[in-house]
Formats: C-alpha cells, sequence, structure tokens
C-alpha cells in the first residue's frame, strides 16, 4: 500500500453542501455507478443521520455498488453512528466516517466542550464505529488550526481504539502547501501508533490551494489517501479536485512515484453527469475536462501539436475520455444504439420504462436537432431523473413573441398538482416574461440569485442548459432544464426549481 494513493470521491456528500446542489436518490445512485466505473477507491455517498432522504441514498448506493468502498459521514455520538451503520448494511465494503471539530474555536464556539471532553467523545465513538464495521475513518474537523500537542493526543486515542484512516482537514481553506505537507509530516511522526492508519487529506479551495494542499500532504507529509469531488464541487469556493489530483500523480509519476487504481478513460463523462445534475457549469478553462483543456488557439502551439503532440500536451485528451467524434447518433438510430450509448457513458436506468420513457425523448430530440452528441444524451436522462410523478410542476407547452420595438411576450402551460394552468405575461425578454407567467399563478415569493445558459454542445443547432438558482426563507436549491429553445429551456428549469423548494426534506449540517 506504500505506493498506492487512495482516491476518497465526495462528491456526493460534501460536493452536494454547495448551495443548491442537493441531489435525488436518484440522481445520487447514478452518479456513484459512474464513480465506480471510474474506479474510485472510497465513495462517501452521503450523511445518513442527516434526513431520511441522505439515508435512502446511502442506502440504495451500499447495495448498488461492489467494487468500491461505500461510506457515510456521521457525527461522534452513537445515534449518528448506528444510522450509518443501518444504512450501510448491504454493502460489500462499508466505511463509517466519523468526526469531531478539534480546533480551539470550534470547541468553544460551535461544541461549547472542553478539550478533554472533545478527547473522550472521539475515543468512546470510534470504539462503538469499529463495533459495528471493520473500516472505521476519524477527521478532526479543523484539524488544520487545531493545537498540534492536542492533536497528536486525540489522534494517538482513536487510532488505538480502532480507526483504520486518519484524516486531517483543512476545514476552512487556510493552508499553504508547505506549511500544510509539514504538518501532516510533524503529526505522523509524533503520534506513536502512526503507522497503524492510513493518513488523509481533505484540503478545502478558498484560497485556490486545494489540490496544491493536498499533493504536499501526500508528499511531504507522507498522506497516501486524498479526499476529493468531480470537478471540485463543494461548498464556498470548492473542494479539491478529482480529476486534477488523480492527472497530476499520473502525468508526474516521476515525482510521485505512486500507482493509481483510477480508469481515467471516465473522467469526462463523470465531470459531465455531476455538471448537469447540479447545474454547476464547468468553466472552459478548468484543467483536464474544461472545454479549452486540449484546444490550441495560438499558431505556433498548433504547428507543434500537428508535427508532435508532446511539444504542447502533457497528456493526451483522450487519456481522460475526450473523444474526436463526439457525433454519436441521429434520428434514424435505434433504441439498441442508443441504449448501447448509455451503458458506455456508464448510465445505469433502473427499469425497462426508463428506458423507454428516455428513448422517447430521445427520438423527440433527434427531430429537431440532426446530431446527437453524448452530452445531449446526458442532459435529456438528468431531466428526466428530476422529474417525478410527485413534483407539483411539470412543463407542458410555451409560446412567445419577441419584436425589436415591442414589449416581449409570452403564454405557457404547466401543470399544478396535475391540473393544467394557463399564464400569461409581458417581459424585459421571452425568458422574463415566461418566468413571470409562471411566478404570476404560482406566487412563491422566492428571489432568482443565479441564471445560467450553458451551450451543451458547439453549434447553433446546440441545446441549451439553463440553470436558475432560487432561494426562499434560507433555503437555496438549483434548478435545470434542457431544450433547443433557451426560452422552454428557462421556462423547465425554473419550474424544476419550484419543485425542489416544495420539498420539506431537512439536513443536518456537516463538516466542511
Amino acid at each position: 500500500m506504500a505506493d498506492k494513493l487512495i482516491i476518497f470521491d465526495t462528491t456526493l456528500r460534501d460536493g452536494e453542501q454547495s448551495p443548491g446542489a442537493s441531489m435525488t436518490r436518484d440522481e445520487k445512485l447514478r452518479i456513484a455507478r459512474q464513480l465506480e466505473r471510474l474506479r474510485v477507491d472510497v465513495i462517501e455517498a452521503g450523511f445518513a443521520a442527516s434526513s431520511d432522504g441522505d439515508f435512502q441514498a446511502v442506502k440504495a448506493i451500499a447495495n448498488a455498488i461492489t467494487e468500491s468502498t461505500v461510506c457515510s459521514l456521521s457525527r461522534a455520538n452513537d445515534r449518528d453512528i448506528t444510522r450509518a451503520a443501518e444504512a450501510l448494511k448491504g454493502a460489500k465494503r462499508s466505511r463509517i466516517h466519523t468526526f469531531i471539530a478539534t480546533s480551539a474555536l470550534h470547541m468553544e464556539k460551535k461544541l461549547r466542550m472542553t478539550p478533554d471532553q472533545v478527547f473522550e467523545q472521539a475515543k468512546q465513538s470510534v470504539r462503538f464505529a469499529r463495533n459495528l464495521v471493520e473500516d472505521v475513518e476519524f477527521s478532526p474537523e479543523d484539524g488544520y488550526r487545531s493545537d498540534v500537542d492536542f492533536l497528536c493526543r486525540i489522534l494517538e486515542a482513536v487510532i488505538h481504539e480502532g480507526a483504520t484512516t486518519i484524516n486531517v482537514p483543512d476545514t476552512v481553506g487556510y493552508a499553504v502547501p508547505e506549511l500544510y505537507g509539514n504538518f501532516i509530516k510533524t503529526l505522523r511522526e509524533r503520534v506513536p501508533n502512526s503507522d497503524k492508519a492510513v493518513w488523509s487529506v481533505h484540503c478545502h479551495n478558498d484560497l485556490g490551494m486545494a489540490v496544491a494542499n493536498s499533493l504536499a500532504g501526500v508528499q511531504i507529509g507522507g498522506a497516501r489517501q486524498v479526499e476529493c469531488t468531480i470537478n471540485g464541487l463543494g461548498e464556498r469556493a470548492g473542494n479539491c479536485s478529482l480529476e486534477e489530483i488523480v492527472m497530476a500523480v499520473k502525468t508526474r509519476k516521476d515525482y510521485f512515484g505512486l500507482t493509481l487504481g483510477i480508469d481515467t478513460q471516465h473522467i469526462l463523462a463523470a465531470s459531465r453527469m455531476v455538471s448537469q445534475t447540479t447545474g454547476f457549469v464547468v468553466q472552459p478553462n478548468k484543467a483536464v475536462v474544461g472545454a479549452n483543456a486540449f484546444a490550441h488557439a495560438s499558431g505556433i502551439h498548433q504547428d507543434g501539436v500537428l508535427k508532435a503532440r508532446d511539444t504542447y500536451e502533457i497528456m493526451r485528451a483522450e487519456d481522460v475520455g475526450w473523444s474526436a467524434n463526439k457525433i454519436v447518433l441521429g434520428k434514424l438510430s435505434g433504441r439498441n444504439a442508443f441504449k448501447q450509448r448509455l451503458q458506455e457513458l456508464g448510465v445505469e436506468l433502473e427499469s425497462e420504462a426508463e428506458t423507454n420513457a428516455a428513448f422517447a425523448r430521445f427520438k423527440e430530440l433527434a427531430d429537431r436537432k440532426s446530431e446527437i452528441f453524448d452530452e445531449d444524451i446526458l442532459a435529456l436522462v438528468s431531466e428526466e431523473s428530476v422529474s417525478h410523478e410527485d413534483d407539483v410542476f411539470g412543463f407542458v407547452k410555451l409560446s412567445q413573441r419577441s419584436e425589436t420595438g415591442e414589449l416581449p411576450y409570452a403564454a405557457i402551460v404547466f401543470t399544478h398538482a396535475g391540473k393544467e394552468v394557463f399564464c400569461e405575461s409581458a417581459g424585459n425578454g421571452p425568458v422574463d416574461a415566461s418566468l413571470k407567467a409562471i411566478e404570476k399563478h404560482v406566487q412563491s415569493g422566492a428571489d432568482m440569485v443565479l441564471y445560467s445558459v450553458n451551450a451543451i454542445s458547439g453549434s447553433t443547432e446546440s441545446q441549451g442548459e439553463v440553470t436558475v438558482r432560487l432561494q426562499n426563507n434560507g433555503r437555496i436549491v438549483n434548478g435545470v432544464g434542457s431544450d433547443p429553445d433557451i426560452v422552454v429551456a428557462s421556462a423547465k428549469a425554473y419550474l424544476s426549481a419550484l419543485n425542489k423548494l416544495q420539498s420539506k426534506a431537512e439536513k443536518v449540517a456537516a463538516q466542511g
């Protein structure tokens, strides 16, 4: 294990803490299957005690995943740990990840506990968890800002109680690489039984150094697990990016000297799936998975790449899933070809009925759009997954009129609790008019804090993918809609966000 770097993906737990990025059970399950296809070592499926929805998602993933270890987060108390163990019962390999804050600031202001109380709570919780599962991870929340002497004391104790992984989080993204790497090294040198556990790093990106800090924790500190998320998804500025960590270690094996179990050819598919499920668009210049990651505009660069790729490319685009042949299907493609492409994209629909519904949507799109790309298929499957029989609102049809010098107008028909509603409104533009027409009937009182449009593929025939973020009474939700007509996509996204606002599920806050 000394030269193996364990990849611990927390997209479904810490990534989901991004404002508006909450996912349904089915969405989480589909992403978990893609993470397994990617050959992620550990999938943190959620925080089972935080809500019934999270419990069911962790349980479904534990029952479905066979290759990766499935993990649930829990606070350091018997109730959370018991709930996590219950959700993980069906897993082939399970892990409970328990945490408690150890910095003076967090202990005093948040926990209102003394260091001795925290010490005892940590010990008892790890002991309790170890009696339920063999694999227990312990995290001292805000570990990087904790007193070193106290941290050494508590980590020695939890390892003695049976913790198999020790994770040292930079919860608020305060670290810098050299200092963080040496911090991990110091802990490993000073904790007498440090060799009895795998050491892990979990870094946030508030100063833009999550990946650099994580790599320093590995190279300087000797950590052999990195906690990360697809696309760096996460609250505030996000988490350490899985694709960047993996490709850095793979590309610079001469320096890191580590092996990985990751099948990198599935990185791009995972990135697209997470982006289209959550509505968090990947920036074009994002390393590895951004649209421009392997694009060369400079004439000198283009000439060099044409003569020898390694003049300007340090990794191959196809190694992470990019393909020169993006067009996969068209209106004449049959059902079997569609099902085969879903499998290649890592999408597993749970029933024949879901497959039939997705294929019907594909044929409808193919009648409107001559070339169907992988991104289109993922978008229509994602949209299907967020449509449920118990949704309060559903899109039916829309018409709009926009003319220079005239006030734009939209009329929309949508369902509300199963009954069709017709509404119309004028607005500053056709999108504004459409959303005002919906709101005229719904009267949600929600504030729109984000409206974003992204072209799914690169032509004027492309589907538009719209993300709408709404805030109401402290709750923030994202709605995503896609359609070749941007106005229709906007209406679908708004209705999707309204459906999420209707959900009463409340979650307990987890660590950062």
